[in-house]
């Protein structure tokens, strides 16, 4: 038998059977979804032109081939998936709740977007089973141009918040996004004092990360609280005194109604925390402020002087002590001065400052007895041993 006649053989004896397109492989995938996946354009409108092909069929993942083109960025195969009046351009994943216009934002994928949202059919604002909406998902990743598209949508509600309570200016102003965070403030209906399950606004993490002309586009809201405090009790203001982030402390005073003596649920205060984290110059702003309280106890009765000394923060205690109504002598529930922490932890140069004092008390013993001496002793800070035995009245034991 020639070879050029076996074909004909084979279309005589199977009477020219047609391949089927539509046959998905162990993943449930079919030849559509990998062209789709692919970006393989002549071969989606190949296998387009087959009416035995489902342009809509899902994965065993439940992918569908326009949220595999959506997803990957294939802007020829999108328009192509959008042709058919059969393709569902809104169709989500069981498991995550995902549509391709959420799998477009989600990468960035601009030009795709706009695709999709020049279908009336498209849901903008459908939020995943996170409760993620695309907005929330574009104020998240920084795509500002994707924002004002979905922004132009009236169906679009731009204080939908995820499973968490997070609003997308939540998560724009941790995240940085200014640009964003402006475009939200813009639309009247956005609320800038949001709270999240944490209690946080988005001032509060704007002030936590550092991000300065973020908080200043959103103290320019007149509606903004900026005392707002989370489920811990920390205000914007305490948080950016814990992380040093002085442009933001300044902002954050230069409000009249911001109070900085609001302590958290362990009783600390701004300056408390500054002193703790040893910002001196975020101290130094704090104590700028007349109404500030520079004695104000946590709950273990530590003041941010007691703090800073505990630390050895030497500039901070210098800051501290310059304030005329400063008690350098406030002892903890321990009875341990700020003296007593420096001369354990061999901090000389806090000593030396607190031995300058006449209102400080050399041979205060904690609730043990010891005093500082005797603990400089028992831990062999010979220095500091030698700063205190050149105080007068210094003792090693208790002074009744």
């Amino acid at each position: 038998m020639e070879r050029g006649k076996i074909p004909q053989v084979m279309d005589h004896v199977v009477g020219r059977r047609r391949v089927k397109a539509d046959v998905p492989d162990i993943e449930g995938r079919t030849p559509l979804s990998w062209a789709s996946a692919g970006g393989h354009e002549e071969v989606v409108r190949l296998l387009l032109e087959r009416e035995d092909v489902n342009p809509d069929m899902p994965s065993s993942s439940d992918q569908t081939p326009l949220l595999w083109a959506a997803q990957r960025g294939h802007e020829g195969v999108v328009k192509l998936l959008l042709g058919r009046k059969d393709v569902n351009p809104d169709y989500a994943e069981i498991y995550y709740g995902r549509t391709p216009l959420f799998r477009a934002v989600e990468m960035g994928r601009g030009e795709i977007v706009k695709l999709l949202l020049e279908r009336k059919d498209v849901n903008p604002d459908r939020p995943g089973n996170d409760g993620r909406t695309p907005l929330w998902q574009a104020a998240y990743e920084g795509y500002e141009e994707i924002v004002k598209g979905l922004l132009g949508r009236s169906e679009v509600n731009p204080n939908r918040p995820d499973n968490n309570d997070r609003a997308p200016l939540s998560r724009a102003a941790r995240a940085g996004h200014c640009g964003i965070v402006k475009l939200l403030l813009g639309r009247r209906e956005v609320d800038p004092n949001t709270i999240d399950i944490y209690g946080r606004t988005p001032l509060s993490w704007a002030a936590e990360e550092g991000h300065e002309e973020v908080v200043k586009a959103l103290l320019k809201r007149a509606d903004i609280d900026p005392n707002i405090s989370d489920s811990n009790g920390r205000t914007p203001l305490s948080w950016a005194a814990q992380e040093g982030h002085k442009g933001v402390i300044r902002l954050l005073l230069g409000r009249k109604e911001v109070d900085p003596n609001i302590s958290d649920n362990n009783h600390r205060s701004p300056l408390l925390w500054a002193s703790y984290s040893g910002y001196a110059e975020s101290v130094g702003l704090l104590l700028e402020r007349n109404d500030v309280n520079p004695n104000i106890i946590d709950t273990g009765d530590r003041t941010p002087l007691l703090w800073a000394a505990h630390e050895g923060y030497v500039r901070v205690v210098k800051l501290l002590l310059e304030r005329e109504d400063i008690k350098p002598d406030i002892g903890d529930n321990l009875g341990r001065t700020p003296l007593l922490w420096a001369a354990r932890c061999g901090y000389g140069g806090v000593v030396r400052l607190l031995l300058e004092r006449k209102d400080v008390n050399p041979n205060m013993p904690d609730n043990g007895g010891q005093t500082p001496l005797l603990w400089a002793t028992r831990r062999g800070h010979d220095g500091v041993v030698k700063l205190l035995q050149a105080r007068k009245h210094a003792s090693p034991r208790r002074d009744f």
